[in-house]
């Protein structure tokens, strides 16, 4: 199990001033990820070495983002003023977690700017909405676009995860191969509600924390 992406919903000024604020305290270049019909979303992609990357994420007005688990949980994030809204695991085996969890998984897909298209299931984002700390679950499908981390060239590494929340509770739900290999996670004590507190990134600048 290894850590896929993380998810920033847009503050209130929108995608693109919230993309560029990320950018510039990074030092990754932005790139337009486009449309995620099936929720009612777009992003903005800032590309990571080790196949990770940020998924910053800002809900349409159109009526499906407010009948998705996705859209909704983008559109209350982005209400409360935007900021880090979840870490995303990648699995081989999701019928596995199907099974474990009692839930089934949801196509997604992102139409790109270039009419390409990438697909994945995922599964788990109604935990995340009933706990925040909580992560959700991809597989990516093959035979699409490339996987967004390599979507454009980059020097800086995510290293870290800090979450507010119950690390025993956070196994659980991870299984029993819980361990994310690739990334140090620190967790703190919830001081209100639980979740992504903050993400560490190592640069050619230095360590830098948002």
């Amino acid at each position: 199990m290894r850590l896929d992406h993380v998810s920033y919903a847009a503050e209130p000024d929108g995608l693109a001033a919230t993309a560029a604020r990320l950018s510039q305290a990074i030092g990754v270049e932005c790139v337009d990820g486009g449309v995620h019909p099936r929720f009612g979303t777009r992003n903005i992609v800032l590309p990571l070495r080790g196949a990770h990357y940020i998924e910053v994420v800002e809900v349409l007005d159109h009526p499906v983002a407010d009948k998705v688990p996705f859209g909704q949980a983008v559109r209350a994030r982005s209400a409360a003023g935007g900021g880090w809204l979840a870490w995303v695991v990648a699995v081989h085996d999701m019928a596995a977690v199907e099974g474990r969890l009692g839930r089934s998984c949801v196509p997604g897909n992102r139409r790109l700017p270039d009419g390409t298209e990438l697909h994945w299931n995922q599964l788990g984002v109604m935990g995340l909405m009933a706990d925040p700390q909580l992560p959700f679950f991809v597989t990516w499908l093959e035979g699409t676009a490339p996987h967004p981390s390599r979507s454009g060239p980059t020097d800086v590494s995510l290293v870290g995860l800090q979450i507010a929340g119950d690390r025993a509770r956070v196994v659980d739900w991870l299984g029993p191969s819980p361990s994310v290999e690739d990334v140090d996670v620190d967790w703190v004590a919830p001081h209100g509600t639980p979740g992504l507190l903050s993400v560490t990134f190592a640069s050619p600048r230095g360590t830098i924390t948002v």
